[in-house]
């Protein structure tokens, strides 16, 4: 019946808590993916950081430094692509 309950009422503990996991998860991808794959960290730690906020998170201060994160990834990313041209590995020489 706890069970039954808990998928009701989508404000439980263990919902909080999932969202404050994607809080931390969503700042911690915006951060590593200022420095490396930038492509596919940025949009991942702006969908965690949305989400969290949607269900509530209690760290809506990390939520919302994901959220900045992941758009500064994308910014840098699209500012690497105009200055290289549109190449952003160069294999050879």
């Amino acid at each position: 019946m706890a069970a039954l309950t808990r998928t009701q009422h989508p404000t439980t503990a263990g919902s909080t808590e999932d969202a404050d996991g994607m809080a931390v998860a969503s700042f911690i991808l915006g951060l590593v993916g200022l420095l490396i794959f930038n492509v596919v960290l940025g949009p991942c730690a702006l969908v965690l950081g949305a989400l969290a906020l949607h269900r509530g998170t209690a760290r809506r201060g990390r939520a919302l430094l994901g959220l900045t994160l992941g758009a500064a990834d994308l910014v840098i990313l699209a500012a690497t692509v105009l200055s290289s041209h549109g190449t952003l590995w160069q294999l050879g020489a």
